[in-house]
């Protein structure tokens, strides 16, 4: 297969998002395409600025090392209309306590998250793990090897993010996030104490 030229590859691009309806990370794409990943980013830059120059009702997005096609924001209720699906239920005070703690400080575990809020969350992180905003990814080297969480690319779509380093800064926060993020830190380290501990016994 002959290398594309930008302008096909381009639209071979449009048309591979289109198909797939989801996120399609750039290696996967580079394979396909046959082209190097600053080719790729280069072709999906220039869609981008293409429909969003025409106030196009699509757009494309990168979330991380992922790109999707996905409608425009401003068409978001006529599409929810010809789709007769209902608004997205907002997300609950303890929901996005937890999303918080998780998104700064993955991957942790539940009981990390419940040290740092001081309530018990297994409903709060099953919520949020069924709604795909967050998800397992491993577990702790500690006595008991508790399940460790990480947020989800669809974590980034809901809050209009294309990585975790657009998060805001916490200092942004003030003191309630230092203060809810602190016991946090504390409880990781003493895992990770019980966890040596454990490994040095006979």
């Amino acid at each position: 297969m002959e290398l594309m030229e930008p302008n096909e590859l381009r639209l071979a691009l449009e048309a591979a998002l289109f198909a797939a309806g989801e996120p399609v990370s750039q290696e996967k794409l580079c394979a396909a395409l046959e082209a190097q990943p600053e080719q790729v980013d280069q072709a999906a830059r220039e869609l981008a600025d293409e429909y969003d120059f025409g106030r196009r009702g699509i757009k494309l997005v990168r979330l991380d090392q992922r790109y999707q096609l996905c409608s425009r924001g401003d068409y978001g209720e006529t599409v929810r209309r010809v789709l007769e699906t209902r608004r997205t239920a907002l997300l609950s005070a303890a929901a996005l306590e937890v999303l918080a703690v998780i998104a700064y400080c993955q991957p942790v575990a539940k009981a990390y998250i419940e040290q740092a809020r001081g309530v018990d969350s297994a409903y709060t992180v099953n919520s949020l793990c069924d709604k795909g905003l967050i998800e397992e990814c491993g577990r702790l080297d500690a006595p008991g090897k508790p399940v460790l969480f990480r947020t989800t690319p669809a974590f980034l779509r809901a809050f209009g993010l294309s990585s975790l380093e657009e998060l805001p800064a916490l200092e942004s926060f003030g003191e309630q996030a230092a203060q809810l993020l602190a016991p946090a830190e504390q409880l990781e380290i003493r895992q990770e104490k019980e966890g040596a501990q454990a490994q040095e016994a006979p």
